[in-house]
């Protein structure tokens, strides 16, 4: 037990809670930047997300907020392609080992992505009108959510990270739904992304359990104050708040 990742988890899980900004973002560079190898944050990273990701899943489930027939198709794109980022990290590794600089690397960018596109759907006004691209039906834009799913997933099997953010940003520009169910759709499918790019880190010893737990012990709680308090306090300029940070986290990792 170490109150110390207890007391952190607690404090991103809040943050999450009341921001909604994804929780990987968050932990991963802070992880790393206390000292903790970046393949074990990455794998223990992903493996803490499938377990808060899970009980997102079953009460979007219950609430029959999830597209299954979007989730599909991006879960045929990102799983193979997450599967993939792993085990070449792993085989880069074995022959290069240069695993900690590729992933900090790899890291540093994604954040900045990720910072970015916070800022967009933060100060994003939402159009009245959808786009002709919206408008079609999600079979007939089949080719284009597995290649969504394929480019993203890469990232998160590789940082850990956009698992909710990157997609959510796809699927509010490219697909027409309601708030509840791009919520939903994008917590499902990233149950799914982060159990199977967990899984394989797990195999490569990737995951420090001890930690992960500790992690859960404070952010679950931490998720339930924060969404508590989410409705009396502006989550707008928090999130922009926390989005420029997580730019200078990416910053610092380059």
């Amino acid at each position: 037990m170490s109150i110390g990742i207890i007391i952190m988890g607690l404090f991103i899980g809040f943050m999450v809670g009341l921001t909604g900004v994804g929780g990987a973002a968050l932990l991963t560079p802070v992880l790393i930047l206390l000292g903790i190898n970046p393949a074990i944050a990455v794998g223990t990273d992903l493996a803490y997300n499938s377990i808060t990701k899970l009980f997102g899943s079953l009460q979007h489930w219950r609430q029959k907020t999830i597209n299954l027939s979007l989730m599909k198709y991006l879960a045929i794109g990102s799983i193979p392609s997450a599967i993939c980022a792993v085990g070449l990290l792993h085989l880069f590794d074995s022959f290069f080992h240069n695993q900690e600089q590729i992933i900090k690397h790899a890291l540093g960018y994604v954040l900045i992505l990720v910072a970015l596109a916070t800022l967009v759907k933060t100060f994003m006004k939402r159009n009245l009108e959808w786009n002709s691209l919206q408008l079609k039906p999600v079979h007939e834009k089949k080719a284009l959510t597995i290649t969504i799913g394929v480019m993203l997933g890469f990232i998160v099997g590789l940082t850990s990270i956009g698992s909710g953010s990157l997609f959510a940003l796809a699927m509010l520009y490219l697909y027409r739904m309601s708030p509840s169910e791009l919520v939903g759709t994008d917590i499902a499918h990233a149950f799914l992304l982060v159990t199977a790019a967990g899984i394989m880190h797990a195999g490569i010893g990737n995951v420090d359990y001890l930690l992960m737990i500790n992690l859960l012990l404070g952010s679950i709680p931490g998720v339930l104050i924060g969404s508590t308090f989410s409705a009396k306090i502006p989550a707008k300029p928090l999130r922009a708040v926390m989005a420029v940070m997580i730019l200078f986290s990416g910053l610092k990792l380059i």
